[in-house]
C-alpha cells in the first residue's frame, strides 16, 4: 500500500517517466513536466529519493536500479494504456471493434 500511495501522488509517475527517458537536472525536469511548481517538484524528488527510486549524480537526477525495476514492472500497464487509448480513439471516430 505504501508503494501505491507514493505512486498515486500528483506528478510522481510523470517524474519517473521523464527520468526513465534520460537523467535531468532540477530545471530540466521541471521544464519536461510542464513547468510544475518548484515546491511540488522538490517535494516529489525528496520522496522518490527517500524511497530509493531516484538519486542525484553528476548528470542530474536519475533512476536507481529500483526505479528502473519499477518502470519495467509498469510496462504491462503502459501496453494496456496504449490499447485503451486506441479503443477510445476508435470509439470517438465511430470505428468500434
Amino acid at each position: 500500500m505504501a508503494a501505491l500511495d507514493l505512486l498515486g501522488r500528483r506528478w510522481t509517475m510523470r517524474i519517473l517517466w521523464e527520468l526513465s527517458q534520460a537523467p535531468a537536472g532540477f530545471r530540466e525536469l521541471q521544464r519536461r513536466c510542464e513547468r510544475m511548481s518548484s515546491s511540488v517538484l522538490s517535494t516529489r524528488i525528496e520522496e522518490l529519493t527517500a524511497a530509493r527510486l531516484l538519486v542525484l549524480d553528476g548528470d542530474g537526477y536519475r533512476l536507481t536500479r529500483l526505479g528502473r525495476d519499477l518502470i519495467e514492472a509498469l510496462s504491462p500497464l503502459n501496453a494496456w494504456s496504449r490499447r485503451w487509448a486506441k479503443e477510445m480513439e476508435s470509439e470517438a471516430t465511430g470505428e468500434l471493434e
